[in-house]
């Protein structure tokens, strides 16, 4: 597939077809080019969790469901995020990306990168948070040039301990986000045309977003 059309089609699914797996071979070039991400000094500060068995993703779904003791519980919302996870659940993969800062830290204390401390405060902004999103996306539009479908989601603060419990994840290593792969259910394989019409009325139009040697406010 040519990378303007990765591009052009890569979108969110919500829903899978649970009755095809996603390919081991696939499983592992999803790996190794979430492993091409560029990273400050070659850090590489991230770590990937793949689940692949059907227990280890209940585990998953467990370990982050809404405790029934929050504010939200019982609410709209949360028959709306009920719903979502029942399409979300049918993934027959998850990935879930996470970033560490101490191997920033760590890699730009050395000699040739002429800090002699650790200190974070030298970072304009958490650029391990900044290439472990990059790896990310590599995740999705792999997913998408293997003809597979794919939805990036963040783990709510108040399930993140949970998750560690469940899986082993060190404090080091911070969650920033998991994606859900696998074939499209026959009912997310295309955009409705209610959601399509949703879409392009909210899509932000290029000359907002992208200045040419000064930047603009709306109004000039």
């Amino acid at each position: 597939m040519e990378f303007r059309d990765v591009v052009r089609r890569r979108r969110m699914v919500r829903a899978y077809d649970p009755s095809r797996p996603v390919p081991q071979e696939t499983v592992e070039r999803i790996a190794r080019h979430a492993q091409r991400a560029p990273s400050a000094g070659y850090s590489q500060g991230w770590g990937f969790l793949f689940l692949t068995e059907q227990a280890d993703r209940d585990r998953f779904w467990a370990a982050t469901d809404l405790d029934p003791s929050d504010p939200n519980a019982g609410t709209a919302a949360a028959a709306g995020l009920a719903e979502w996870r029942a399409g979300m659940m049918t993934a027959p993969l998850i990935v879930v990306a996470h970033s560490c800062k101490d191997v920033y830290l760590d890699r730009y204390a050395r000699d040739d990168k002429g800090w002699s401390d650790r200190a974070e405060d030298r970072w304009p902004v958490p650029y391990w948070d900044v290439d472990t999103g990059m790896a990310a996306l590599l995740v999705l539009l792999t997913a998408v040039d293997e003809g597979l479908g794919a939805c990036l989601f963040g783990i709510m603060p108040g399930e993140i301990p949970r998750y560690r419990a469940e899986f082993g994840v060190p404090d080091s290593y911070t969650p920033v986000g998991a994606i859900t792969v696998g074939y499209p259910a026959p009912s997310d394989a295309r955009l409705t045309p209610e959601r399509k019409a949703s879409f392009q009325e909210r899509k932000r139009p290029v000359e907002d977003v992208v200045h040419y040697g000064q930047w603009k406010t709306a109004r000039e």
